[in-house]
């Protein structure tokens, strides 16, 4: 199920990136919209944060319907809540080693791959697989997408995404105002917090173009009632109760282990 929508949104990123870049073509002979009227949507996320998976998965994939991307500018930026020890080199992430991993993976795959319509089908993977708990199976997503693995362990292994690393707890810490959890969707420079699941409605009142896409009609306003609930997101603050689950699991599996 999760490879057919995978080949389905890859469809959906290919066709719409080539629809944007036969804009680019008349945009420059001066018959279509200039890139300044498109909308800014930046997206700070860690990988292991489920609201993050979710976020990306269900509902950023709206992006690439009824035209919708043709009016915006997406920036990903996969650094979160993650911290930097007292020697700005040391990264610890909220949710353990392996989410910094994740992380630096889909920085490099950012990287190597600077094209919203190679990037992001392979984010929408390995998201996917974190919903499923088989995020350890993350490299599967260069079969099911037909990419080379180089790029991305050439970029691991060369220290690169490590410097990837930096630039983007650079771009987070300089957030204004200060980022309070992730997933923290941000228009046209305005976090809109609790309710950054509404970011269409958002995307088309900040939209100041002349060619508005059919998703709008379906966002003709921001929603005056909001839905009161508890935030669904990841607060900053190292989550202690994962590294105990991990830690507790790691412990397991070695007694486990060696009983065989």
């Amino acid at each position: 199920m999760m490879t057919s929508k995978l080949l389905l949104l890859v469809c959906y990123v290919s066709l719409l990136c080539f629809v944007s870049s036969s804009s680019l073509s008349s945009e420059l002979s001066g018959k279509s919209q200039p890139s300044s009227s498109k909308v800014s949507l930046g997206l700070y996320y860690e990988s292991l944060c489920p609201y993050c998976s979710s976020f990306i998965v269900n509902h950023l994939t709206k992006l690439f319907e009824d035209g919708l991307i043709s009016i915006v500018d997406l920036h990903l930026s996969p650094w979160g809540n993650s911290k930097l020890r007292s020697d700005n080199v040391t990264v610890l992430c909220q949710h353990g080693a392996y989410e910094c991993f994740l992380d630096t993976v889909e920085a490099c795959a950012i990287d190597v791959w600077p094209e919203l319509r190679d990037h992001f089908p392979f984010i929408y993977c390995v998201e996917s697989l974190v919903i499923e708990h088989k995020y350890k199976k993350w490299e599967t997503c260069y079969e099911k997408l037909n990419l080379s693995s180089k790029p991305v362990a050439d970029c691991l292994s060369s220290g690169h995404g490590k410097e990837l690393q930096l630039q983007y707890a650079a771009e987070t810490s300089a957030l204004e105002p200060p980022h309070k959890y992730v997933p923290w969707v941000v228009v046209d420079g305005q976090p809109l917090y609790e309710d950054y699941e509404n970011f269409i409605s958002y995307i088309c009142k900040a939209y100041k173009g002349n060619k508005v896409p059919s998703a709008c009609a379906k966002y003709s306003s921001i929603r005056s009632l909001k839905v009161n609930r508890f935030p669904i997101v990841c607060r900053k603050g190292v989550n202690t109760m994962w590294e105990l689950l991990e830690r507790t699991k790691t412990s397991l599996l070695s007694y486990f282990t060696g009983l065989l």
